[in-house]
């Protein structure tokens, strides 16, 4: 597809984030909006350029505040972790873990993550996150929710078959349509034998700001793995 053809499908898109900026940044995140971000940003014309090819590629869609994204990253460092995030809020708090913690594999996006997971080459992605999306409540906005059938068609094409595709809400009501979309969908297995497999996180799955947020407002976690057939 070429650019002004993507330029054209992303506008027609319905959005699916909130605002992209809150609080201005001091003089240090400026410095690394402005100077660290672009060494690491992705060219979703071709995301993997500068990227070996023998490592591991896991993406996660929505990072907020990179909590999730940096423990993986740190714990990972034979694996280069992709990070999608329009708000510029969190994405200046990652680049600011990566700077102090001199990490070297994690590359983002500032952005939508659909037009990368189409420039993305098929079965190039061994894992995927969607955690704690913006669940968009009110009944109106409910088609802009992102966890769909059309999210899961472009997740499809990308991740290779065996990977791990792992999914996180607060919202029981956003939980039984992923649900009803992932079982539906002829790619992805859910992987569940019990109740604890999608009430309590595994060990190698970090708590988020988000999920604590839930937790003080009394709503329970849902963790969802599924799996590319």
């Amino acid at each position: 597809m070429s650019e002004p053809d993507e330029e054209f499908r992303a506008a027609s898109e319905l959005r699916s984030f909130g605002r992209r900026r809150g609080r201005k940044f001091s003089p240090r995140q400026q410095d690394l909006f402005d100077n660290l971000l672009p060494r690491l940003a992705i060219d979703v014309v071709d995301p993997l350029a500068s990227i070996a090819r023998d490592r591991e590629i896991w993406l996660e869609i929505g990072f907020g505040g990179g909590e999730h994204l940096i423990w993986q990253a740190a714990r990972h460092l034979d694996v280069t972790l992709l990070g999608c995030e329009p708000f510029e809020d969190g994405v200046v708090k990652v680049l600011s873990a990566i700077e102090e913690r001199k990490l070297g594999n994690i590359r983002l996006r500032v952005d939508d993550v659909r037009p990368l997971l189409r420039g993305l080459p098929k079965s190039s992605i061994a894992r995927a996150f969607v955690l704690f999306p913006d669940p968009w409540p009110k009944r109106k906005h409910v088609k802009r929710r992102l966890v769909s059938k059309p999210l899961l068609d472009l997740l499809a094409r990308v991740m290779k078959p065996g990977a791990e595709l792992r999914i996180a809400t607060d919202i029981g009501d956003y939980a039984r349509t992923m649900l009803i979309a992932l079982m539906a969908h002829d790619d992805f297995a859910w992987t569940a034998a019990r109740p604890g497999d999608w009430r309590v996180r595994s060990e190698d799955w970090p708590e988020t700001r988000y999920e604590q947020k839930a937790l003080r407002e009394g709503r329970r976690g849902y963790f969802l793995r599924f799996r590319r057939l």
